[in-house]
């Protein structure tokens, strides 16, 4: 109990002091240890959701970033498409002095390009496993959300159990609380 009188807690910190102290009922000590469980496992499974949440935002920005660099270098592969079809042309036009020259400018521009091509593909598929790791992570998101609300649900008919004492409250409660701790385990597991 509370010192000099004073003292402020939500709706189980009372029964949960009786019941720390041995002076709760059966029925009460049942739901008081159920619910400071069921509370723990609730925080864990909140900051988890919190967290993949969190984190499917960090991977979708990698993603945009990613796709990003991918379209500079599509961009400058463009550029060097240009280049290449300023020197096809130069071919037909230039005298056969400097048609050589040309030759050699078409051979680099394909090589340059070739580079370009391979960085921008290999830029995409980054960008694509960053998206499809987001997609894990709000996928992950919402079972820890879901477990959240069952448990917080178990937690409420815990404080209604308890000011009603009514037996199907109680099992209602071991129920949604049952329930909740399942789906935090599928979060768990990736499932």
């Amino acid at each position: 109990m509370s010192d000099h009188g004073f003292h402020v807690h939500g709706p189980h910190d009372h029964e949960l002091e009786h019941a720390a102290q041995g002076h709760g009922d059966g029925f009460t000590n049942k739901i008081a240890m159920f619910t400071a469980i069921i509370a723990t496992v609730g925080a864990i499974s909140g900051y988890m959701g919190g967290a993949t949440q969190a984190n499917a935002g960090l991977y979708k920005n990698n993603a945009a970033i990613k796709k990003t660099e991918a379209s500079n270098q599509w961009n400058y592969y463009q550029a060097k498409s240009s280049k290449q079809n300023l020197s096809e042309l130069a071919i037909d036009l230039a005298p056969a002095a400097k048609q050589d020259f040309y030759a050699e400018e078409i051979k680099r521009y394909k090589a340059e390009k070739a580079d370009i091509k391979a960085k921008a593909e290999a830029l995409e598929t980054e960008s694509s496993d960053w998206d499809h790791a987001s997609d894990e992570q709000m996928h992950q998101h919402h079972r820890w959300a879901q477990a959240t609300t069952l448990l917080q649900v178990a937690i409420a008919l815990a404080a209604i159990a308890l000011l009603t004492r009514k037996r199907w409250l109680q099992f209602a409660m071991f129920g949604a609380g049952a329930v909740g701790v399942s789906v935090g385990v599928l979060a768990f597991m990736h499932i």
